[in-house]
């Protein structure tokens, strides 16, 4: 197999006048959980229907698992599973029954789709209810129910569109442990989809941010939050203008928030800059340093500065 589960290049979408997706050239490392990061509106569905081979590219190419979206389709979905803005379910059948009917649609020898069901509802804490109608399970219940449908036939590539969407907190949570925990049980690769900043950072190997179409930043979570400026808090006591203006041309900082009646105040560096030699020059120049603190940066700060700056751009 591929080092990469996907490789795009300038991939385009175009609907009439409205640019969906476009020039977007992307590697998913196989084997990863990949978070897919944008606003309402980014692209982010229509490029998964691209790479499912649901829609064709107005432009560009893109190969999942070796296969090419426009002439390859029906090897690509058939390696891949989905969970996409619907669950998919028959709520009035059972879950094994559910999970049955899709078994035989992916034509799974009886043994095998049988062994795997039991595997799968077991996994997501599901097996002692396998005899339910879905329809009387809460939300958090079916969305488990519909990864299980998803990973059924044992895929290499699962994409999964806003999965914890309008689940509670706690659903939310227990959800994504399973997540991670099959992505590692099953080897595969998980093309996550999510408006939850907090999710992606903590499931998310990688990350692509994408805006109108476009692609803003990728990378891993550590490597977007260290290219962005983050606030240092400083408490001393003889920090006077004079000073705070020699840290100004010595070192270029910016001056975010000051206290000077309590001595608190807190200045950006550049993403590389170090912290020591500029407590270094203040107590050179007589300044008692009493405090350090160096903010971190979240991955929503980071989502949330791009997505200003390319509009700013525009």
């Amino acid at each position: 197999m591929s080092q990469y589960a996907i490789r795009t290049e300038h991939l385009s979408r175009a609907f009439g006048a409205l640019r969906a997706v476009e020039d977007l050239t992307l590697e998913v490392p196989a084997g990863i959980l990949f978070g897919f990061l944008g606003p309402n509106g980014a692209g982010k569905t229509t490029t998964i229907r691209l790479l499912l081979g649901l829609l064709p590219p107005t432009a560009g190419t893109a190969f999942v698992l070796g296969y090419d979206v426009r002439t390859q389709a029906n090897a690509i979905r058939a390696r891949c599973g989905a969970l996409l803005e619907h669950a998919g379910l028959y709520e009035r059948l059972s879950a094994a029954d559910n999970l049955e009917f899709f078994g035989r649609v992916a034509r799974l020898p009886r043994d095998e789709r049988q062994a795997r069901i039991r595997q799968l509802l077991t996994d997501l804490g599901l097996w002692e209810r396998r005899g339910e109608p879905v329809v009387t399970w809460s939300r958090g219940m079916k969305q488990k129910l519909a990864i299980a449908r998803a990973l059924l036939h044992r895929p290499d590539l699962l994409f999964l569109d806003e999965p914890t969407a309008g689940l509670d907190a706690v659903s939310a949570a227990a959800l994504r442990e399973d997540l991670v925990r099959l992505a590692r049980q099953e080897g595969i690769t998980i093309f996550l989809t999510t408006h939850n900043l907090s999710e992606a950072e903590r499931l998310c190997q990688q990350v692509a941010v994408i805006r109108e179409g476009r692609l803003l930043a990728v990378g891993s979570p550590e490597a977007l939050r260290r290219q962005r400026r983050a606030p240092v808090h400083l408490v001393t006591s003889g920090l006077t203008p004079a000073v705070l203006e020699g840290l100004r041309a010595t070192f270029g900082v910016e001056v975010i928030q000051s206290g000077e009646a309590d001595g608190h105040w807190a200045v950006n560096l550049g993403p590389q800059q170090s912290v020591a030699p500029l407590v270094a020059y203040l107590v050179q120049h007589g300044v008692a340093v009493e405090e350090v603190r160096r903010e971190h940066v979240s991955l929503e700060e980071v989502f949330l500065s791009l997505v200003q700056e390319n509009e700013h751009a525009e």
